[in-house]
């Protein structure tokens, strides 16, 4: 990634544009809200989100898009969007993150899109990955995925200044994270299981005022640890992550998708190489967007629009008859 990419690289123009693509993504995903059909969600969600894309004038590459493990209609990865014209952009999407926290109208459901220079995004491999994330002002590198989970909370509820018992952890509520659940109650400290959705468990870090959330642990998709990467280095705070290989046909996905050290720690800036734009739309209500209402003929949605490069956080309301 160079320095020109970065300068050529019209972000400011562009962020609008990207608040429509996961805005018409949660219009289109909505109608399926607790409907029980997490794959005609997610379909709703990706054609939505392509045609929208498609009207940019940017010249994008999807480089973290929906993985085959849904079996789900994909944006697939190495497709081209836009309209040919404009900034040679990576693209990295979750058209719904929490397809089963919409069939089942439950919360944190999000569309999910960034963007930066061509060669600034991580390309991560459909395989799984170990996170580990807080949020601003601590320093850097205060806590590490070599470090156990126990000293992890004792370390950062030092630099906090308070005790184990008054920090929260959020993991993905999976048998794989029994262990990890164990060992955190151990310390004392509080966990915020969640079902689905961990780019929004992440960022719940970022806002512990308001979510209560202090630390992401646990594993979960590479791709969507990408996705996490962009919006801390929009919203600060930090994140580690590490690959997780089951067999050799990951180890293959690995290597096809340019990954040469399996055992690569990645911070934020290794994941997203570059100042990004983010933007996340609320499709059920959770703690970070209120998700997709009907008020009489319309319907009302809620954007979180960020650009990394300023800093700025946008909470965007649209209302729309077209529904």
């Amino acid at each position: 990634m160079t320095a020109d990419n970065q300068e050529s690289f019209h972000d400011r123009m562009l962020s609008l544009g990207l608040a429509r693509v996961s805005e018409a993504a949660a219009i289109a995903s909505s109608r399926l809200i607790g409907r029980g059909d997490e794959h005609a969600a997610d379909a709703a969600a990706v054609e939505a989100m392509r045609t929208q894309l498609n009207m940019l004038d940017i010249r994008g590459t999807v480089v973290i898009g929906e993985g085959e493990r849904d079996e789900a209609p994909m944006l697939f990865i190495g497709e081209q969007v836009g309209t040919g014209k404009g900034d040679e952009v990576d693209i990295a999407l979750d058209p719904l993150e929490g397809t089963t926290l919409t069939a089942k109208a439950m919360p944190n459901a999000l569309t999910v899109v960034a963007m930066g220079p061509r060669h600034s995004m991580l390309h991560a491999p459909d395989v799984y990955m170990d996170k580990l994330a807080i949020g601003p002002g601590y320093a850097p590198g205060l806590i590490d995925l070599d470090m156990a989970p126990t000293e992890r909370i004792r370390v950062f509820a030092k630099a906090k200044g308070c005790e184990p018992a008054e920090v929260t952890v959020c993991i993905l509520e999976r048998p794989r994270h029994a262990d990890l659940i164990a060992e955190v109650r151990e310390t004392g400290a509080a966990i915020r299981l969640i079902t689905d959705g961990d780019v929004a468990g992440v960022m719940h870090c970022a806002q512990p005022d308001e979510t209560g959330i202090d630390i992401y642990m646990g594993s979960g998709g590479a791709p969507e640890g990408v996705l996490a990467a962009a919006a801390l280095k929009c919203m600060g705070g930090q994140i580690q992550g590490r690959l997780i290989f089951r067999n050799k046909d990951e180890i293959g996905r690995a290597r096809d998708a340019g990954i040469e050290d399996l055992d690569a720690k990645y911070s934020r800036d290794d994941m997203v190489r570059a100042e990004v734009l983010f933007s996340a739309t609320g499709v059920t209500d959770g703690s970070i967007l209120r998700g997709a209402h009907r008020v009489g003929e319309y319907l009302e949605t809620e954007t979180l629009l960020m650009r990394s490069r300023t800093g700025s956080v946008r909470r965007l309301s649209y209302r729309t008859k077209h529904f």
